[in-house]
């Protein structure tokens, strides 16, 4: 029943990067420590694993279109590498009920920005001093929680610099790959605690409703997937802080 649970989760998982280009995370947190009952640590570190491989799935097919902003998205994971590992190395001396609230912090953050209504304007360059601020907090929210950036870069880019939704989505994913990549290395002092057949399991069936989501997102509205997505983050942070201070 739990590889049943982890092929099901991974299909949610999937759909939400697929058709996003961020949020993976986010769901596969919640997801090993109240579906799975994993340790908060050890679930933060599982979901790295997981949102790379389904990320790095989606990801060929949009740089072969066109839609990956490479070097921007070099950048920002290069300039944020120090903060990524700086924050892996604090995270296993924070509690879990603090791990845990400060990523429903950080859930709440992103389904308020994902409400914006973008300016309809011509793109506009990245400037540097602006992708210097965007990368160091990107690193430090996933070495804290396992969190790839998406969600940060996505209403960054789309916001601030006019870039197209699904351009946005792309270079998201490239963003979440790489970061994720050097969390995931940080934090190799926990892999021999956890067990990875969840995850395993996870990332499957994430990879293929990943690269079918995809596929449909550009033509999906992207007001209708912004909102949806909000909605889904504002849910999962209520029920996250609810069964870690209230039950």
């Amino acid at each position: 029943m739990d590889l049943i649970g982890a092929l099901i989760a991974g299909c949610a998982i999937g759909a939400v990067l697929g058709f996003v280009g961020a949020g993976g995370a986010m769901l596969t947190v919640p997801i090993l420590i109240y579906g799975f009952d994993y340790p908060a640590h050890q679930a933060s570190v599982a979901a790295i694993a997981v949102v790379i491989v389904a990320a790095s799935s989606g990801l060929y097919p949009r740089i072969k279109s066109g839609e990956v902003l490479v070097k921007e998205a070099l950048i920002i994971s290069g300039i944020g590498l120090a903060a990524n590992i700086g924050a892996a190395q604090i995270a296993p001396h924070l509690s879990d009920n603090l791990l845990i609230s400060g990523f429903c912090l950080v859930i709440v953050f992103a389904a308020f920005t994902m409400l914006r209504k973008p300016i309809e304007a011509p793109e506009k360059r990245v400037p540097l001093i602006e992708l210097v601020w965007l990368s160091l907090v990107i690193g430090s929210m996933t070495g804290l929680f396992g969190i790839g950036g998406g969600f940060l870069a996505i209403p960054a880019l789309v916001l601030a610099f006019n870039v197209p939704h699904n351009k946005a989505a792309g270079t998201s994913l490239l963003i979440i790959v790489l970061n994720s990549c050097v969390a995931l290395m940080a934090h190799h002092s926990l892999w021999q605690t956890i067990n990875w057949n969840i995850p395993i399991f996870m990332g499957l069936s994430a990879v293929i409703i990943g690269n079918l989501a995809g596929k449909q997102s550009a033509k999906t509205n992207p007001a209708i997937l912004r909102k949806s997505f909000a909605i889904l983050l504002f849910s999962i942070a209520a029920f996250t802080l609810i069964e870690t201070w209230v039950i």
